[in-house]
């Protein structure tokens, strides 16, 4: 049997267990059983985690069971749970990420909702890049957001060019790893509505560090303001680009705690 507690921070959902509590199962066929939305529990991810002095230290991977470095939502749901019993409306965390560490301060916390802004550390091999998808040349935003973004900047595709590009973006050679991609449209100047396809997962309703990387590309690029609020189809988050890095504002609400105990012997070493 299985501990578990399901977040999720705007329909971008995550399953959190104690890693001691899996550690002699395969986490990638551990990810896939458990976030699988027809015989599994179902979530965009698993996320396996520690508790330190100061926090707590995770491993993410996705629902294919591919890892990841980090996510923004991921930590914030995560910090959520450390911090659900603690009275300190302005309580800080700390994350320990495959990408550095991530510092959580909340502003705001009712009942099972809670706000936080997590710092997010700064974006690295920021450059534009021409390449072809669909036959057609098209213009990417790259960087390194502690996972790789890859951002389209202009008018947001409709579903059929979205689900083609998505998918042929997150696998084009450009990318040996494969990457996360936003298509962000800079509506105004304090406003950048997105679309995502993230890696190893599809499409999802939110992405915590692709709202950072399609902020990044709105400001060098796209005429943005370095502070903005950034739309997701399921909900919107605010990012500022501050000169010691970025900060991300947002929700996270804990949804409920289980056990998974269904015997799936393959998931065992």
């Amino acid at each position: 049997m299985i501990p578990f507690t399901k977040a999720h921070a705007y329909g971008n959902d995550f399953l959190y267990v104690p890693a001691a509590a899996v550690e002699r199962m395969a986490s990638d066929r551990l990810a896939c059983a458990l976030c699988d939305r027809h015989t599994g529990i179902g979530a965009d991810g698993l996320v396996l985690y520690t508790v330190t002095a100061n926090g707590a230290s995770m491993t993410l991977l996705n629902a294919d069971g591919s890892p990841s470095e980090v996510s923004g939502n991921g930590v914030r749901g995560l910090a959520a749970i450390l911090l659900r019993n603690h009275a300190d409306v302005s309580a800080t965390t700390v994350v320990s990420t495959d990408a550095g560490a991530k510092t959580l301060t909340r502003t705001a916390h009712n009942g099972a909702r809670q706000t936080f802004v997590a710092s997010m550390g700064a974006p690295r091999d920021l450059r534009r890049v021409w390449t072809e998808v669909d036959g057609s040349p098209l213009e990417l935003i790259v960087l390194n957001f502690g996972n790789p973004q890859c951002v389209v900047l202009g008018p947001l595709p409709d579903l059929g060019a979205f689900h083609r590009m998505g998918p042929a973006l997150e696998r084009h050679e450009l990318f040996p790893a494969r990457t996360n991609v936003e298509f962000a449209h800079v509506e105004r100047a304090d406003l950048v509505r997105i679309l995502i396809w993230e890696r190893g997962v599809g499409p999802t309703t939110s992405s915590g560090t692709g709202s950072c990387a399609a902020l990044i590309a709105a400001v060098a690029f796209g005429g943005a303001n370095r502070q903005a609020q950034v739309a997701a189809p399921g909900g919107t988050q605010r990012v500022d680009w501050r000169e010691d890095g970025v900060y991300l504002t947002g929700d996270a609400e804990i949804l409920f705690d289980g056990t998974w105990i269904s015997d799936r012997t393959e998931i065992a070493y």
